[in-house]
């Protein structure tokens, strides 16, 4: 399945300054398994050390949080919008 990948500004130096990058996958997992292997690097920048989403880090699949639906086990439907966004602290 095809998809799109938003990236932040600050993943951008993987790659190669693209804000938006295709994906391949059925579930976040695979998709993120492939972005990681056509940028490497980034994946650690996503992930744990335990395979797991990174606390500040929100990851999106359409308009859902990954967090409150499947985590990584989320679908990923043909043409689907992954945004990776960086949490923002502040006061």
């Amino acid at each position: 399945m095809s998809v799109s990948v938003r990236i932040p500004t600050i993943l951008r130096t993987y790659t190669d300054g693209a804000s938006e990058v295709s994906g391949e996958g059925t579930t976040l997992r695979e998709v993120l398994q492939k972005l990681d292997a056509d940028f490497p690097g980034i994946g650690a920048r996503i992930l744990d050390e335990t395979g797991k989403i990174r606390r500040f880090v929100n990851v999106y699949v359409g308009e859902e949080d990954v967090r409150f639906v499947d985590g990584l086990d989320t679908a990923t439907a043909e043409g689907a919008q992954i945004s990776v966004i960086p949490a923002v602290a502040g006061g």
